[in-house]
């Protein structure tokens, strides 16, 4: 039988078959994919068959190929990733300029490992609301900065309903993950969009500012025809999963854009006489926050290892 993977708990998966029953399946031990080096075998989202035993118990035996999915660091192995969500349409990417303040490291970091995985993102600007105005300065500094390079972005709050129609209007008839650090509002957006969905809303937390982890699970609703939502645990890093040195500044759509104006086919945009991304750059065409998040991509490669950003 063939079907959908809804939700991940660690070690169950909840299927969607295709006549609509939700079948809870495991996978054997030996089950593994094949060339990535993931915590998870199964992701939500995953198009996969499976078998029913005869005494019900249900075992995922096979995955369709994906044609994308979004992963980031794993809690525990630094060396292994974790896969989010496979087969997106879209991934909205929720950022809070405070309380707490997503960094624009982060947001390239994101950024990057989705286009590297082929998964168009949406910035969020959520908690409109709440700014003061330097913070609100800044959040349309950077709406400005995101736009002109390409990535839509929405100004959203939770509590005034501002940009939640337009949020919406995007979710229609595609497969979307919710992802963004921990406190940033993903769940409140969540009901936001859907009530009806009642996810779990946490409380910041007042001591450190980053927000209590209350999706301990990956799961996709369907909150319209054919319009599906998946909510993720909080995240705090992503790393530059298999990508080569040379790669990286391909990621970078700004980058890639100049490049071929490079003097030096295999320039890395780092001190190469001729550099059309260094001359950009001096000429405050780059932004220089999108160059450090590229320089600290380049430095996990050279130490080959990863680093979060907070």
């Amino acid at each position: 039988m063939q079907g959908v993977v809804i939700k991940s708990s660690g070690s169950v998966y909840a299927v969607r078959a295709t006549d609509g029953a939700v079948v809870d399946c495991r996978v054997k031990g030996n089950f593994r994919l094949k060339g990535i080096k993931s915590t998870n075998p199964v992701a939500v989202g995953d198009v996969v068959e499976f078998d029913v035993r005869a005494d019900g118990t249900a075992y995922i035996v096979d995955i369709m190929e994906r044609k994308n999915y979004i992963v980031r660091k794993a809690s525990n192995l630094s060396k292994q990733s974790h896969i989010l969500a496979a087969n997106l349409d879209l991934c909205f990417l929720v950022v809070t300029i405070s309380h707490p303040a997503t960094s624009t490291t982060f947001i390239d970091r994101f950024l990057a490992s989705a286009e590297a995985y082929r998964v168009p993102v949406v910035l969020v600007f959520n908690k409109a609301d709440i700014y003061t105005p330097d913070e609100a300065a800044e959040m349309q500094y950077l709406v400005a900065l995101y736009e002109s390079i390409g990535y839509r972005c929405l100004v959203t709050s939770a509590e005034t309903g501002e940009g939640i129609d337009a949020l919406k209007e995007a979710m229609r008839g595609k497969v979307s993950l919710l992802a963004g650090n921990s406190g940033v509002g993903k769940s409140s957006l969540v009901n936001a969009v859907a009530p009806q969905l009642a996810a779990k809303v946490g409380e910041i937390s007042k001591i450190h500012d980053t927000g209590m982890h209350t999706t301990t699970y990956s799961e996709m609703f369907e909150f319209m025809p054919g319009s599906y939502i998946v909510d993720t645990p909080g995240v705090k890093g992503f790393g530059s999963y298999a990508m080569e040195a040379k790669e990286i500044p391909h990621y970078f759509v700004e980058f890639f854009a100049l490049s071929g104006g490079c003097k030096y086919g295999n320039c890395t945009h780092t001190h190469e006489p001729g550099c059309a991304v260094l001359a950009a750059l001096n000429e405050g065409k780059i932004a220089p926050s999108r160059y450090q998040s590229y320089l600290s991509m380049l430095e996990d490669k050279e130490e080959g290892k990863y680093r979060t950003s907070e």
